[in-house]
């Protein structure tokens, strides 16, 4: 093998050409640094890019653009999440009858915040968006018309009207009264598509159990509210 040594080699016309090798030739270039050098396929430490724009083919798969992200994993998502759309309360503003001892739909018909449109107010059913975990909770308050009336009252959230998934209950048998209020929330596993329900089952002696609208200080809708909201 031989060797030459020199300080620098340039092409024969100014700012011309210089080729090392030819086709098919296997040319070694030691050392792990240098400047200058061609667009390189492999072999440059990270260290050693000073200047210039990776594009960002090279930095992961998907999409890149102003509205996406690189992942830890190398792939472009979404910027942000849809958290900010995936939630919804609604309540009622006006008394509803039940049939006693029956469980009903809780008629939740006025909007107060959906900003995913997920809400149905004509059905009163929320759809989920964005399969994941989500928070509700349920508020209202059953009046039977008169005292030492009103024996119990259950809420439950139904999802596709198939099953209760989250249930509560109030019982006042051993001593009757006009109203019974309660609450009920918890978490539940949603996939994308699925749609819940916010029921309710009164039993009062008198066999008109009402829905309240309103509270005992008068405030409209102020009885009753249900809602809830993604958080995984």
């Amino acid at each position: 093998m031989s060797e030459i040594k020199v300080d620098t080699i340039g092409p024969r016309v100014d700012n011309g050409t210089l080729t090392i090798g030819a086709s098919g030739d296997t040319v070694n270039i030691a050392g792990t640094a240098g400047t200058g050098f061609p667009t390189p396929t492999s072999g440059i430490a990270a260290s050693a890019i000073d200047s210039g724009t990776i594009a960002t083919a090279r930095l992961g798969s998907g999409t890149a653009s102003s509205s996406t992200f690189l992942r830890g994993d190398q792939t472009y998502a979404a910027a942000g999440s849809d958290f900010g759309s995936t939630y919804f309360c609604a309540n009622r503003t006006s008394d509803e009858t039940f049939t006693n001892a029956t469980y009903g739909k809780l008629g939740m018909n006025n909007e107060i915040a959906d900003p995913g449109s997920n809400y149905d107010t004509s059905n009163y059913r929320y759809t989920i968006p964005t399969t994941g975990k989500y928070f509700f909770y349920l508020m209202g308050n059953f009046d039977s018309g008169s005292n030492s009336q009103m024996n119990s009252v259950l809420f439950s959230i139904r999802k596709n009207n198939s099953s209760h998934e989250l249930e509560s209950n109030i019982s006042l048998a051993s001593n009757p009264g006009r109203n019974a209020g309660m609450t009920l929330n918890g978490v539940l596993s949603l996939t994308a598509g699925d749609y819940v329900e916010a029921w309710a089952n009164a039993n009062d002696a008198s066999g008109n159990p009402t829905f309240k609208a309103n509270s005992v200080f008068g405030a409209a809708g102020s009885a009753n509210q249900w809602g809830g909201w993604r958080i995984a």
